[in-house]
C-alpha cells in the first residue's frame, strides 16, 4: 500500500520499486495498490482547490476500503511510510486484525510534521505521530539510516537497515566532452517539497556568479522550479524519462540542509545520485551524509557559507578534483548504495518475515 502510482516518487522507487522484480524471480508475488493516480496528481500538491481534495479524500478512503476487503488474497502487507495520508491508523488496525504480517518502510522523520507548500493549510489533517502506533502494528521495519532506526526500535524490536540505494546499470557517468571553454554547471534535483533547502545556498551560489561570470551556471531539477532571483539559472521540469540525461548535464551536485531533526532522518539520496553518475558531491554535514562522504576524497562536506563558497571554487577551478571526487563517489555507490549490493539483504528481509 503506497501513496503514488509506480515510477512517480522517487521515495517509492529508490526505496522498493526497483526490488519487486528481485522478489518476484525469487518467488513472491506482488501488487502495488496506490491512492494518487495521474490525474489526482494535477490537485494534490497544488495550492488552494480544496473541493477537488476534498473529493480525492473520499475516493482514496475508499479505495483503502477495497484494499480491506481483499486482504483474504494475501500473506503480507508492505506499507511505504503508512496506508493513508490522513492521521488514522484504522486501515494499519484492520490489517492487523486480518492476522496478515505487516512491514513498513520509510526514509524520513515522518513523525515530524513536514508538508508541502500546497498542503500547509491541510497539515491538521495529518498526524505525524501515528507512525509510532504503525511501527507497533508491525511485524518488521525497514528503515534508510541509523537515526530513523534508533527511532523505530523505540516500538518495534525488528527493525533493518536498508539504504536508498541507486542501480548503478541505469545511472552510468557521462564521458568528459574535454571542452574545457564550456560554462561550469552546479546543479540541485529535488522536489516541491524540498525546494526550501535550495533556497539555503542561493546567496553563496550568487557570490559565485558574480566571482565566475559566464563561466558558471546553474541548474534546478524539480517539479517545482525555483522561484527567486538567480542570474544564470535554468530550471529544468523533472521527468522520469529525461532524469538521466538532466542529471548528466551538470558537472557539480549540490545538497544543502538544514541542521534539523528531519533534516537528520533523510539518506542522502541527491548527493547518491550524483555520485552515482560520477559527479562530486557538495553535501551539508547532517545525518547519514556525514556517513556517506569521506570528506575530500569521495565528495565534500560544508556548513557555513565561506565552507560552501571555498569547496565550490576549488571544484569549478579544478577539472581534476572534479573528476577524481567523482571516481571516487561512484565507488563508493557501487560498493554501499546500490540495489545490485543490497538486493540480497532485502530479500533476506522478507524470507525472515515469512519464515518467522
Amino acid at each position: 500500500m503506497v501513496a503514488h502510482r509506480p515510477g512517480r516518487s522517487p521515495g517509492q522507487r529508490f526505496r522498493f520499486e526497483q526490488y519487486l522484480s528481485y522478489l518476484i524471480q525469487n518467488g513472491f508475488q506482488c501488487h502495488v495498490s496506490y491512492l494518487i493516480d495521474e490525474k489526482d496528481d494535477e490537485i494534490f500538491y497544488a495550492e488552494g482547490k480544496y473541493l477537488a481534495k476534498s473529493a480525492f479524500l473520499i475516493k482514496s478512503l475508499y479505495r483503502r476500503w477495497k484494499d480491506v476487503r481483499m486482504l483474504k488474497k494475501y500473506d503480507m502487507v508492505f506499507l511505504y511510510r503508512e496506508a493513508h495520508m490522513l492521521g488514522t491508523t484504522f486501515f494499519e488496525r484492520q490489517i492487523k486484525k486480518a492476522g496478515l504480517k505487516m512491514v513498513v518502510d520509510f526514509d524520513d522523520s515522518i513523525w515530524l510534521r513536514d508538508v508541502s507548500n500546497g498542503n500547509k493549510r491541510l497539515a491538521f489533517l495529518k498526524k505525524p505521530s501515528k507512525i509510532s502506533n504503525i511501527l507497533q502494528l508491525c511485524d518488521g521495519v525497514i528503515v534508510g539510516n541509523k537515526y530513523l532506526a534508533d527511532y523505530a526500535r523505540q516500538y518495534n524490536t525488528n527493525v533493518f537497515i536498508i539504504p536508498t540505494t541507486i542501480d548503478t546499470a541505469s545511472y552510468i557517468p557521462a564521458k568528459s566532452s574535454g571542452n574545457s571553454e564550456k560554462a561550469i554547471c552546479i546543479g540541485w534535483t529535488g522536489s516541491s517539497t524540498t525546494i526550501k533547502h535550495f533556497s539555503l545556498i542561493v546567496p553563496v551560489l550568487r557570490n559565485l556568479r558574480a566571482k565566475y561570470g559566464h563561466k558558471l551556471k546553474f541548474r534546478v531539477i524539480s517539479d517545482e522550479f525555483y522561484q527567486g532571483d538567480l542570474d544564470g539559472l535554468e530550471n529544468i521540469r523533472w521527468k522520469k524519462e529525461t532524469e538521466l540525461q538532466d542529471l548528466a548535464r551538470i558537472d557539480i551536485g549540490i545538497m544543502p540542509l538544514p541542521n534539523d531533526d528531519w533534516s537528520k532522518g533523510k539518506c542522502g539520496f541527491k548527493g547518491l545520485q550524483y555520485m552515482a553518475m560520477g559527479k562530486p558531491a557538495v553535501m551539508s554535514p547532517v545525518g547519514v551524509n556525514k556517513e556517506i562522504i569521506n570528506h575530500g576524497v569521495n565528495g565534500f562536506l560544508a556548513q557555513q557559507p565561506d565552507e560552501w563558497e571555498e569547496i565550490l571554487s576549488r571544484l569549478i577551478d579544478d577539472e581534476y578534483l572534479r573528476q577524481s571526487a567523482g571516481y571516487q563517489g561512484r565507488k563508493t555507490v557501487e560498493e554501499k548504495y546500490s540495489y545490485q549490493s543490497q538486493k540480497e539483504n532485502y530479500l533476506d528481509i522478507f524470507k525472515k518475515l515469512f519464515e518467522s
